[in-house]
Formats: structure tokens, C-alpha cells, sequence
């Protein structure tokens, strides 16, 4: 399993409150949520994001609140993998709970700029930035987690069992 996407790039910290800002919490649709994700900390997201692109960030990405809304308003967007240097350990669970793929790895979070078209093989891990040339090695998903992932989340793998 590859994405391959342009990537959006944001710092440390990044909290759940900045990637769905609660007064949008009104809402579960998760097309209506991606309309409005990242708002606060970029309001250009919703209009340059495209299917497949990658989100970048660096430490602690998905802090804050344990609201399932913010890994969906990222999947919904059309983001096709987050890779962080870190991620919040409940904004990791619910990633994987909606089939969002995120991998750590702080070299990519670092190196990877804004722009760059980057691929990611979530079998073994290997993120290659496609515009700098270059090679990171992440970790990659236990086959199970694969397959959550595949079925589009935990709910959808649970019944397809």
C-alpha cells in the first residue's frame, strides 16, 4: 500500500482544537468537518488541499483533546497520510480507529518541506521525498493494522471479520 501526495507542512504542537476547531464540533459529517480543517492555524488548507496529498509535522502532532473529529476532518480532506516526528498517543489510536495512515518518523518531519511531492510505502515503512531526492525510514504498520487501515477503519474491519 503507497500514497503519493504534495505535502502541507506545520510545526509542533499542532492540537486538535487548530486541526478542527470545536465551534465545527456541531457536525459528524466528515465532509462537513473537512470544509473546515486546519482553519485556524491555515486558512488556505481547504483550498489547496488535494486527494492524496500528505500532511507533515513535527513533534506532538494531534495534542489536545481526544475528539475523534480531527483525525476525520484530515482523512476527509483528502490528506492520505500524516507523518510527524511524534504524534499525541489518543490522536494515534483514532487515526488508526478511522483508517487515517500516520507514520513517526523525525527525519522525514524535519527534512520534508512544504511543496514536495513525497511517497510513502506503508508495507516497509520507506518515505522518499521525490523532489529533494531523498530517503527516510519510518515504522511501518503491523500487517492488522494494515488491514484496518485497507477496510477504512476499525468498524468496517470488525465487520468485515
Amino acid at each position: 500500500m503507497k500514497a503519493v501526495g504534495t505535502v502541507h507542512k506545520y510545526g509542533d504542537n499542532v492540537d486538535t482544537d487548530v486541526i478542527i476547531p470545536a465551534r465545527y464540533l456541531n457536525s459528524s459529517d466528515p465532509a462537513e468537518l473537512a470544509k473546515n480543517c486546519m482553519e485556524d492555524i491555515d486558512k488556505e488548507f481547504v483550498n489547496r488541499v488535494k486527494k492524496g496529498d500528505i500532511m507533515v509535522a513535527r513533534k506532538n502532532f494531534g495534542c489536545g483533546s481526544s475528539r475523534e473529529h480531527a483525525p476525520i476532518a484530515i482523512k476527509a480532506s483528502g490528506i492520505s497520510c500524516v507523518i510527524a516526528d511524534t504524534f499525541a498517543r489518543i490522536f494515534y489510536r483514532n487515526a488508526i480507529n478511522i483508517g487515517l495512515p500516520i507514520i513517526e518518523c523525525p527525519e522525514a518531519a524535519e527534512a520534508i518541506a512544504a511543496g514536495d511531492t513525497v511517497e510513502v510505502d506503508f508495507d516497509s515503512g520507506t518515505i522518499y521525498d521525490k523532489t529533494q531526492g531523498t530517503q527516510f525510514q519510518g515504522q511501518s504498520f503491523p500487517p492488522f493494522m494494515q488491514e484496518i487501515i485497507k477496510a477504512e477503519g476499525l468498524v468496517n474491519y470488525i465487520n468485515r471479520k
